[in-house]
């Protein structure tokens, strides 16, 4: 994947973060729902950071 896509994935999963909590979580009144989804989609992003950096320096 290009960098580009990476980026548009990257950037869809921070305003899922925002919106989320904001939207499909308000009905929820304990304040961990909010911040279990922001620990998962932070993995997501640490995943996708990890996957599009492996093979970093490898080409010249």
């Amino acid at each position: 994947m290009t960098e580009n896509k990476w980026a548009i994935i990257i950037g869809s999963i921070v305003l899922l973060a925002f919106f989320l909590p904001f939207t499909l979580l308000t009905n929820i009144e304990k304040w961990y729902g909010s911040f279990f989804v922001w620990i998962v989609l932070a993995l997501i992003v640490v995943i996708c950071n990890i996957t599009m950096t492996k093979n970093w320096g490898k080409y010249k």
